[in-house]
């Protein structure tokens, strides 16, 4: 029996959640799809692990677009399409932000979140208010226009906001409503998430991501964040797309400028119409195209025009006591010595001592996630790929544990514990980790950096340009929706969206 049919559709590169949305949203059509995993699992970065028998939770924060049953969003609400059915549990705030001269934790709902802000910053609450509305404003107009593109007279009568502030930065933007600089920090934390500080981070990114977080809430996989990609793969196989685990796509397959197949490391060269891809442009477009000769001049061009965003060095514990015995009263702790986001960008490119951390305590979110008596704490930070490039494999052990160790002792402090005596587990991820586990171009998270030189807005525009080969689409964190998993399934919908689309017109012809 042969191991794969004589032609499929799509083959999608990547088990991960893009890679996996698109061959839902594919199946869903009637497509014939393949599915290739180098790794023995599906999610990519969406999983978790076993220490000491206990598993735990690898990279996810929170989930963005789910929303409650009753009102979903995008995300949640194509999980239920597609009949993947999650068990999604709700963050209990916002986060809690540990600034210069601020403790404050705050919660989802714009007035709410607008009235702690103000019981901080005493005279805040109706310009964050204001600022909060237009957030959701320019949201509603994202969401409309992704779905239904329209003229720039008509985007300018319909959809005011969303063009007057997208040639603008976050910061230009909330600058102009001139709050009080403690206000302005309590604004800000989110900006980890995306990448780019505010100077340099397009409003219309800012926007979206504090109208969704701050207006909805945020969600986690009561399983893990493994337990969305073992759903997705498990209703993907059932409505007929074939899934195949260690076997890696070592070469697209090109020719007369359009894809014709793949083939795989152990050498299985399989055909397809189109090919939707999970390895980031950089890899595909200098290594993975055959012939080489069939790689455009204007591919590589654009890879090197755009700046890779941000990785990941993280710091996962299980610790011996419950959260409130160790002083851990949130679940979401933004913690730096300055809330300067270009200053604290800068501070990312080197190997640290780090001075911006996230810190999250699962237990507030899922309490059934360890045993009782047991705490789920991570400490993050999401330095750029260029320190970490420098390190030798000689002195890459000593590295890692140096900045866990300064992570570890940073948040001790915070907690008045030192949280050292109190580890039962520990697992230490580094760039290198993401690298080796997930394939990720020099251990990216994030995809191509958000900013103003190379604007969302403009690649939705611009979206044509960037199919460079018949037939080649690209999801993940590098496509046009950017990084986190809720993009990650908005990017995998967009290029089935991309290949449904260009299946009708190849059949109008």
């Amino acid at each position: 029996m042969k191991y794969y049919k004589d032609h499929y559709d799509v083959i999608v590169i990547g088990g991960a959640l893009a890679g996996l949305s698109s061959a839902l949203m594919l199946a869903d059509k009637g497509k014939d799809v393949l599915v290739l995993e180098r790794h023995n699992l599906p999610g990519g970065i969406a999983t978790s692990f076993v220490r000491g028998g206990i598993e735990m939770e690898a990279t996810l924060h929170e989930m963005m677009s789910i929303g409650s049953k009753k009102n979903r969003l995008k995300v949640g609400q194509f999980f239920d399409d597609m009949g993947v059915d999650i068990d999604w549990l709700k963050v209990p705030e916002a986060y809690h932000a540990s600034l210069p001269g601020l403790e404050v934790t705050l919660h989802p709902g714009y007035k709410t979140f607008a009235r702690e802000i103000d019981a901080a910053v005493p005279g805040s609450y109706s310009k964050v208010l204001h600022l909060m509305h237009l957030c959701y404003r320019v949201f509603n107009s994202v969401n409309e226009l992704s779905i239904h593109p329209m003229s720039k007279p008509m985007m300018l009568l319909k959809h005011t906001e969303f063009v007057k502030t997208a040639g603008y930065s976050a910061k230009e933007v909330i600058d102009t409503f001139e709050l009080p600089e403690k206000a302005v920090d309590l604004l800000a934390p989110y900006w980890i998430y995306v990448g780019s500080p505010l100077s340099e981070l397009p409003f219309t990114i800012y926007a979206v991501l504090m109208a969704d977080y701050i207006g909805w809430g945020s969600y986690v996989p009561r399983k893990f964040s493994h337990e969305m990609a073992l759903k997705m793969a498990e209703r993907a196989e059932a409505m007929g797309v074939q899934i195949e685990y260690r076997q890696e796509v070592e070469k697209i397959l090109v020719a007369n400028g359009g894809v014709y197949g793949v083939r795989t490391a152990r050498g299985d060269e399989i055909h397809a119409d189109y090919v939707i891809s999970g390895a980031y442009p950089n890899k595909v477009y200098t290594s993975m195209i055959e012939p080489a000769s069939e790689v455009p001049e204007k591919a590589i061009r654009q890879v090197n025009a755009r700046r890779l965003s941000l990785t990941a060095f993280s710091v996962v514990m299980l610790l011996d006591r419950e959260p409130e015995e160790l002083g851990i009263r949130d679940y979401s702790i933004f913690s730096g010595d300055t809330m300067d986001t270009d200053e604290l960008y800068e501070d990312l490119t080197g190997l640290g001592p780090y001075r911006y951390l996230t810190t999250i305590c699962l237990n507030y979110a899922n309490p059934d996630a360890v045993p009782k008596g047991m705490t789920s704490l991570s400490i993050t930070t999401l330095p750029r790929a260029d320190g970490w490039k420098t390190v030798s494999a000689e002195d890459y052990d000593r590295v890692k544990h140096e900045v866990a160790k300064q992570m570890i002792d940073d948040m001790s402090k915070y907690f008045g514990v030192n949280l050292l005596d109190h580890i039962v587990e520990i697992v230490i991820e580094t760039p290198m980790t993401v690298n080796r586990y997930a394939g990720a171009w020099n251990g990216g998270i994030y995809g191509y950096t958000h900013r103003m030189e190379d604007h969302i807005i403009a690649r939705l525009q611009t979206g044509d340009e960037e199919r460079l080969i018949r037939g080649l689409e690209f999801a993940g964190a590098h496509a046009i929706s950017g990084n986190g998993m809720g993009p990650a399934v908005t990017n995998g919908r967009k290029a089935a969206k991309n290949v449904l689309d260009a299946m009708a017109k190849e059949a109008e012809k």
